[in-house]
């Protein structure tokens, strides 16, 4: 893996959980609290549905990545959920290497496709993204990808 990045287990639910509290909390995002996420996040991470990758020692950046069976793919299709590094230590290559680092395991997962959703007004993560090689205008078509949801 890449300048320290690896992949979390379960023994490192509770710092994944806090860190997922912390980007909530900066963005004035709800969150149901470390508490809450890191008994999720133990059962999670114990599958293969749900991977997180953390870098730093002590942890300083997550990245979470859920995988979702595809009728369009032989192998399942990566979503990153969350990426996030602590405030004092981004632009250093720590969130480039969570990235990295969580494609490749996708790929060793049998993934063709990852995805990223990105707030519109967000043009500093969109411009990572890009960056990186991410479009939200597929090919042969000239209007963007849009993201709809709905609680049920």
């Amino acid at each position: 893996m890449g300048d320290g990045a690896r992949i979390a287990t379960a023994a490192d639910a509770a710092v994944v959980a806090e860190l997922l509290d912390a980007f909530n909390r900066e963005f004035d995002t709800p969150t149901p609290g470390p508490a809450v996420l890191q008994r999720r996040l133990c059962h999670l991470l114990s599958g293969q549905e749900v991977y997180a990758v953390v870098a730093g020692e002590p942890v300083t950046g997550v990245a979470l990545v859920t995988l979702r069976p595809n009728v369009w793919f032989d192998g399942p299709v990566a979503l990153l959920d969350e990426l996030y590094v602590v405030p004092p230590l981004r632009d250093q290559g720590i969130g480039t290497d969570l990235l990295h680092t969580a494609e490749r395991v996708a790929r060793e997962r049998g993934c063709e496709l990852f995805e990223v959703n990105v707030d519109g007004e967000d043009t500093d993560t969109r411009r990572f993204y890009e960056r990186h090689g991410y479009r939200c205008v597929e090919a042969g078509q000239s209007e963007p990808s849009l993201y709809y949801f709905r609680a049920v």
